[in-house]
């Protein structure tokens, strides 16, 4: 099953959270899936969720036991030696640990996209049992450099469509991949077959996303699983920049 969710629509849930990391009250909202699911969610779709942290506030390094793209959208900051600027995008496997996550003075948004719901939550390394909730993993935590954007004229009027590797999440065996799709208003290209990964999310980016007869404006998602045929990615009367990121398929 497709899922699909209006950035302005899951903004509009934004209320007040106290993170589990730093102990702190910033901001959150939910795409698809429970905030902090427990075991039993395994098979409830995938999750996704934004938080946005006030300004110098530290999560403390840690992992999950899914693997998971983080987007960071608005703002500054750090992850561990990597500085945080919109947009950044991160790829990291399950029970890879990463962090300390440092919002700047004007704060940090992010967003995190995972194909699963359960086993979401996080496990921080300043935990004493934190070694016991380890498992094998490939331990690949990717972060790429600073993501550009068009213009509003510049991208209506794309005469072709462009399709960008992005570095360094392509060029691996088990199906991991990341592309920026560039599209002039009311152009479209097929996504990707599905089933050669575990599937992959959509985050538009710049402009709009047509989706069965509605419009996907800035920060909107749409998931494609496995299971589900390519989607048709259609710009809208603003054109699009959207990424396409493929999850690796599990060990």
């Amino acid at each position: 099953m497709i899922h699909a969710m209006s950035g302005t629509e899951a903004l509009q849930r934004r209320r007040v959270v106290r993170s589990k990391g730093s102990g702190i009250e910033h901001w959150g909202a939910e795409y698809f899936g429970e905030r902090w699911p427990d075991a039993n969610a395994r098979d409830s779709g995938p999750q996704s969720l934004v938080a946005e942290l006030t300004a110098n506030e530290t999560v403390p390094a840690h992992f999950h036991g899914l693997a998971q793209f983080q987007i960071f959208a608005a703002g500054t900051g750090k992850m561990g030696r990597n500085d945080l600027q919109p947009l950044t995008l991160q790829f990291k496997d399950h029970h890879t640990a990463y962090g300390p996550v440092i919002s700047g003075p004007q704060g940090l948004t992010f967003f995190a996209m995972r194909m699963k719901t359960a086993n979401a939550g996080p496990v921080y390394l300043n935990e004493p049992d934190y070694k016991d909730k380890l498992q094998p993993s490939r331990r690949r935590n990717l972060v790429s450099s600073a993501i550009l954007f068009s213009t509003e004229p510049v991208l209506i009027h794309r005469k072709e469509v462009a399709r960008e590797p992005i570095a360094p999440f392509n060029d691996h065996d088990d199906g991991l991949a990341v592309h920026l799709l560039r599209l002039g208003a009311g152009m479209s290209v097929e996504g990707p077959d599905p089933s050669r990964s575990a599937g992959y999310y959509l985050f538009v980016c710049n402009g709009n996303l047509e989706h069965e007869g509605k419009t996907y404006p800035l920060w909107s998602m749409v998931v494609v699983q496995p299971g589900d045929e390519a989607i048709r990615i259609k710009a809208g009367d603003k054109g699009l920049e959207v990424l396409v990121m493929e999850f690796p398929k599990e060990d």
